[in-house]
Parts: structure tokens; sequence; C-alpha cells
């Protein structure tokens, strides 16, 4: 592996640490609002995370690349409503689409077939990711003030559970 991708991975481990700290802080602030399906949600998206930071974390082992953990910056604690932290999941998901696509087009510069073709997963896994965060947003300005609305909303994000990858080790 080149050591600009072998780089550029461990960025994108970071990050996918970082993200699974920020949605474990939403799930806090959801927790501190008695919002336990909102907070669910959040649970369940920090654990894809890790998945995804895991499955990074494997493929830079198997291809012979040192792993390089770095420190994780701090999340934000606090939002305005419940709408405006799923705006917020749902700009950070919009974020972290950008960063798979950058390392789509370094992986394609680089000629690095393997990469490229692990990237594609984490292509259609953000096309889900985005697709996710955005109906709960629509669901929650449907919902406006509506304090009943939100009961149910939260009701429905309780269901939510976390699937392991059938493949096993994260990838």
């Amino acid at each position: 592996m080149q050591k600009k991708m072998e780089a550029a991975l461990n960025q994108q481990i970071n990050a996918e640490y970082y993200s699974s700290y920020l949605y474990l802080s939403m799930a806090a602030y959801f927790e501190s609002l008695s919002l336990p399906g909102c907070a669910n949600w959040m649970r369940v998206q920090a654990q894809e995370e890790l998945m995804h930071a895991l499955k990074f974390f494997d493929f830079v082992a198997e291809r012979g690349g040192r792993i390089a953990l770095t420190a994780i910056e701090a999340p934000e604690t606090e939002w305005k409503s419940p709408l405006d932290c799923f705006q917020a999941v749902y700009k950070h998901e919009q974020h972290v689409t950008s960063l798979i696509h950058g390392l789509v087009d370094l992986a394609r510069e680089l000629r690095d077939h393997p990469a490229d073709n692990l990237l594609q997963w984490f292509v259609a896994e953000q096309v889900e990711e985005e697709a996710s965060a955005d109906k709960v947003v629509q669901d929650l300005r449907r919902a406006g003030d509506s304090a009943q609305l939100l009961m149910m909303i939260d009701r429905e994000l309780a269901q939510r559970v976390f699937t392991p990858p059938a493949t096993g080790s994260g990838t």
C-alpha cells in the first residue's frame, strides 16, 4: 500500500471514531431530554461508525500498512432542539460522504484497485446514511412543536437495532 493512501486511510479511521464519539454525545443529549428512542438511534449510529472504523483498520492491516491512531477531537455536547441535532447528523453525514469521495479520488489517482473496491461499499453506505438522517429531519420538521408527534417519532426511533455485518471481523 502506498504511503499516501495509508495516511489517508488512517485519517479516515480517526474520522470514523470521531463520528462514533459525536453520536454518543448526541445520545447523551437525548438522554438528558428523556427521549430514549432518539438516544437509541444515536447509539446504534455510534456502533455503525465503530464498525466502519474497524473496516478501515482491518483493510490497512491486511494490506501490510501501519495503523496510526491519533487523538479524537471532542464533539459538541449541546443542540438547540431535537431537530437541530438531527440536522447536525445530516450535515455530518454529508461531510463524511465528501471524505469518502476524496478517498475514492485518491485511490483512482494512485491506481489502488483494492482500496477503490473497499471504498465502493462506503459510497453506497453513505447514500443510506444520508437518507436515514434526512428522513428523521423531515419527520421532525413535520412534527413542528407537537410534543405528541415528537413522542411518536421517539417511539419509532427506539425500534432501530444495530446489525453487525455478516462477514465478521468488521469487514
